[in-house]
């Protein structure tokens, strides 16, 4: 009886996804769909897409500032904030994420000020 459980549990455990071995691999393959499906405006998907990136590799900036992307295109500033800064605090050199950022700032400052004449 034991043989054969620990042959299911090694039968189950070896058919694992890869998500287990390398979380990147799976996030990134997210982040790509997520891309490909807003090239057609399809937000909400893009935004799962990346959101579940997020969720699999809580460290992979490229999902955070896509979302925050995504966030800013349906209109939801303060998750797009929010996601910018994730995005910053995971990698705060990298320009491509800190010039999206500035131009995201920018925008809706400007915008808020002339909201407020």
């Amino acid at each position: 009886m034991k043989s054969a459980l620990l042959v299911v549990a090694l039968l189950l455990s070896s058919s694992l996804p890869a998500l287990a071995q390398n979380p990147r691999s799976e996030a990134e393959k997210h982040v790509k769909f997520g891309i490909s499906v807003a090239q057609y405006n399809l937000w909400r998907e893009a935004i799962s897409r990346f959101e579940r990136a997020a969720d699999i590799d809580p460290t992979y900036a490229a999902a955070f500032n896509n979302l925050a992307i995504a966030y800013e295109q349906q209109g939801d500033l303060p998750r797009a904030a929010k996601a910018y800064e994730q995005a910053l605090k995971l990698e705060p050199d990298n320009q491509y994420i800190k010039q999206n950022y500035e131009l995201f700032r920018e925008i809706h400052d400007r915008a808020n000020r002339q909201g407020s004449r």
